[in-house]
């Protein structure tokens, strides 16, 4: 049987443990959450330079090359019949020392044929 005076802290240590839970689940909610904006970030930009280096649009590529997120790598590789944009970057989330997530994505583009060329 447990008196009212034994059981005097145990509302407070149950708190206390429940209060750090919930910010740990919070913490890696938000953690989750910019992965998911960063990653989605990186598809928009590899959609946007793909398109633009289909057209041959410098100045609207470099446009396109600005939204992507920060510290990312941007390759273009552009073949005869295939334009392929990769874009890739080590997110950290929350803190520059906790462990960096490598996001990347591509996108493939037909080039469009130039203004006079009859194909």
């Amino acid at each position: 049987m447990i008196r009212a005076q034994d059981a005097r802290g145990m509302v407070t240590a149950e708190l206390a443990v429940t209060t750090l839970a919930a910010f740990a689940l919070l913490t890696a909610m938000c953690w989750g959450m910019y992965l998911v904006v960063t990653q989605l970030r990186c598809v928009d930009a590899a959609a946007a330079i793909a398109r633009q280096a289909a057209r041959g649009d410098t100045v609207a590529i470099a446009k396109a090359k600005a939204a992507a997120p920060s510290g990312a790598t941007i390759a273009i590789d552009k073949r005869p019949n295939l334009v392929i944009v990769s874009v890739r970057v080590k997110a950290r989330p929350l803190a520059p020392w906790l462990i960096a997530v490598p996001l990347q994505a591509r996108a493939q583009v037909v080039p469009e044929p130039a203004a006079g060329d009859n194909r």
